[in-house]
């Protein structure tokens, strides 16, 4: 009788905390390893924030709190979706996680059924459809393509629509494209959803505040108020506001589904850490000024990063509107030899022959659900991104 579960048999281990552990094991080894796998912010949390955090503590703020987050910081979320987005919500609308994974895993847990299927644009982030078959859902992979900037067109949202279709989830900018959805597109895929009123919209906005090229950012409740009353619209401080290690995440939808997610909460991992939650008012109340800046500097390196990709040999670089990930394709090297003399049959095989040879740590895009890509983090340096992408240069020249 095998110790693990079913559920947990169906699903993979997070292949971007893999490629990231993999690298620092070879660090710990001596190799000069550059990890470009891990999706962090290379910035320190503010200081702002982090004397508030140190201000809870001496304050004793540091007891059980409301299971899915203190008042003040719902009024902070609240504050924030209308400032920003333009939506309304009420506190008792808002829920707070310890971390953006969270609200995703109890929003699929508390209304999933068995047979229950969740729309997953291609290319993903590699814990939706895990986190979706855990749940007890069937996720149901939607291809995208380079041609359409890997953007889920209306036509092909329509197509995959059954009767049996329980969520749809979008992510924009995406993980790990970058790809962003302009106010038009979402419109038109919100008229498709207009004509499917069964199926609930679960929009990922954790990139929202880095976006390049005076690119406008919209989420789609907000393009389309018709679809607000089955749209989860959820967000975070991790990114923008280099808060990864703090474990905040948040959302905002309707009550009966809030309420569900608190009872998940409830009976697995209760409130969020009460000297994060604090962190975060702070992080959403206090001043946003170095957002844009820090933007800025996302832009050139992606423009660093795409320019040197796209004069690799076999490699065709994306230029993405938004978050820190680039998604080149390696077409043009599958089928051909890597130097050690192994055939590059798939975006993995690349991905591993590139860590082995120049000690550079990538994700494949398998893992993704879209091949044959890979992801890069240009999340660090100017400096260790040009030796990175030398490195991919060099190990393209050689692939015979």
């Amino acid at each position: 009788m095998s110790l693990q579960s079913a559920a947990l048999s169906r699903v993979k281990p997070s292949a971007t905390l893999a490629a990231d552990q993999k690298a620092r094991e070879l660090k710990a080894q001596g190799r000069d390893v550059i990890s470009l796998a891990a999706g962090e912010p290379d910035f320190d949390t503010p200081d702002n924030i982090k004397e508030a955090a140190i201000q809870a503590i001496r304050a004793g703020k540091t007891k059980y709190t409301t299971v899915d987050g203190i008042p003040e910081l719902k009024e902070a979320i609240v504050a924030k979706f209308k400032r920003e987005n333009g939506l309304e919500y009420k506190t008792s609308q808002v829920n707070v996680s310890p971390g953006g994974k969270p609200v995703i895993y109890n929003a699929m847990v508390a209304t999933l059924n068995p047979g229950d299927e969740v729309l997953i644009p291609t290319p993903y982030w590699v814990s939706y459809p895990d986190m979706v078959l855990l749940a007890g859902g069937t996720p149901v992979p939607v291809p995208t393509s380079a041609e359409t900037g890997f953007k889920l067109r209306p036509e092909a949202l329509e197509r995959a629509i059954t009767p049996r279709t329980r969520w749809i989830i979008l992510n924009s900018p995406s993980n790990p494209s970058g790809a962003a959805y302009t106010k038009a597109e979402l419109r038109a895929l919100a008229d498709v959803l207009l004509r499917h009123p069964q199926v609930w919209i679960l929009t990922d906005d954790m990139y929202e505040h880095l976006v390049f090229d005076d690119f406008e950012f919209f989420t789609i409740a907000q393009v389309e108020p018709a679809l607000y009353e089955r749209t989860l619209t959820m967000n975070g401080v991790s990114k923008a506001y280099a808060m990864t290690g703090w474990r905040i995440g948040y959302a905002a939808g309707p009550e009966p589904l809030i309420k569900l997610m608190a009872k998940v909460m409830s009976q697995s991992t209760s409130n969020p850490a009460s000297i994060s939650q604090w962190a975060a008012v702070e992080a959403l109340n206090g001043p946003q000024d170095f957002i844009k800046p820090n933007a800025k500097l996302f832009q050139e390196r992606r423009d660093l990063v795409v320019s040197m990709l796209n004069q690799a040999r076999g490699i065709k670089c994306p230029t993405p509107e938004g978050a820190f990930y680039v998604y080149p394709s390696v077409e043009g090297l599958i089928g051909r030899k890597a130097p050690s003399g192994k055939v590059i049959g798939s975006d993995e095989d690349f991905a591993v022959e590139l860590l082995e040879t120049e000690g550079v740590s990538v994700v494949f895009g398998g893992a993704f659900g879209l091949s044959p890509f890979f992801r890069i983090s240009y999340a660090t340096s100017n400096q260790v991104l040009e030796d990175a992408c030398s490195r991919i240069q060099r190990f393209c020249a050689a692939v015979d």
